[in-house]
């Protein structure tokens, strides 16, 4: 296990240093007129020269990424063109909202799609055609009108919901759970299409599989069958698609965060993007490169730890 492990890590660290190499080329190598936008047309050139300067964009690029690396490993990652605050700070004020609403969709993902997937896969017949039926809605419907209709049914006819904001948790949890309610839901709901069909696919390979009609021949409890030995041998299937999904949010979050009015990563990244803010852009896929990685490794983990045959 430990040796599966290292090789995880170092071929993460790879794909950070490959990804983080690209993203930089890509957006300071394409950061012309940078600080003219920043100062405005009326900018003179002894100004424009002078910001430039000041922000380090002067320099060549292989410079400039050098300087950066070597404080981005100290966990310096720069100061907003924008804003002038640390970026470092923007990021860990972003970061838990962004997480705490992908992490419970993610959890609601997992529960929901294993629970069709399951009774798809078992049951059969008309079970499985209405749930495929409304997996194949829910994928087509895309999450950003889902919010917009629970935020119209829930917030503004029924009012037991706020339509936007959002509220920490150590203010008052109630709220917090509140004011997540309907993102959360939003990304749920357009989430659970794919899992769930994967899910009934892996549980379905499993139930045909030999050693389930051997097991059911030695007159063991159908419950242990189904979920002591089927659904195990499922989970890595399911595990990978949660790893994908979990990704997928992260990217969903941007266009969520916006619709309900909720400081995120993504709303920031938005914000950056439109204002020139580079040193938040290179910030903000770090973050997320990381979180990637790090979700990637635990669930390769898991699915080692399920099926030793990973390790291999």
């Amino acid at each position: 296990m430990l040796r599966y492990l290292s090789k995880r890590v170092v071929s993460s660290l790879v794909l950070l240093v490959l990804v983080t190499t690209v993203t930089f080329a890509l957006v300071f190598g394409g950061a012309d007129n940078v600080a003219q936008n920043i100062l405005g047309e009326n900018a003179t050139n002894e100004q424009i020269a002078a910001l430039e300067v000041k922000l380090g964009i002067d320099r060549p690029l292989h410079e400039q990424y050098v300087s950066w690396v070597g404080k981005a490993v100290t966990g310096d990652l720069g100061t907003s063109w924008t804003m002038g605050e640390s970026v470092g700070k923007i990021l860990s004020g972003r970061l838990p909202v962004t997480l705490s609403m992908v992490t419970l969709a993610i959890f609601a993902i997992g529960l929901v799609s294993a629970l069709l997937g399951i009774i798809a896969a078992v049951r059969g017949g008309w079970a499985d055609r209405v749930i495929q039926v409304i997996s194949v809605v829910g994928f087509s419907l895309p999450n950003f009108w889902l919010g917009l209709i629970l935020v119209v049914v829930f917030a503004l006819n029924l009012r037991w919901l706020p339509a936007t904001g959002y509220v920490d948790f150590l203010a008052s949890p109630t709220g917090w759970a509140a004011s997540l309610a309907l993102p959360v839901s939003a990304l749920v709901l357009s989430g659970i299409a794919s899992a769930s069909q994967q899910v009934r696919g892996a549980m379905i390979d499993a139930l045909r599989q030999d050693y389930v009609r051997t097991l059911r021949a030695g007159g063991i409890k159908p419950s242990s069958v189904l979920f002591r030995h089927a659904l195990r041998n499922a989970m890595p299937a399911a595990l990978t698609v949660l790893s994908v999904q979990f990704i997928a949010l992260l990217g969903g979050a941007a266009i969520i965060e916006r619709v309900f009015a909720i400081p995120g990563l993504g709303s920031i990244t938005v914000q950056a993007a439109l204002s020139g803010d580079i040193p938040v852009l290179m910030g903000v896929v770090v973050t997320m490169i990381i979180l990637v990685v790090l979700v990637n490794i635990a669930i390769d983990l898991l699915n080692a730890w399920v099926n030793p045959k990973v390790r291999l």
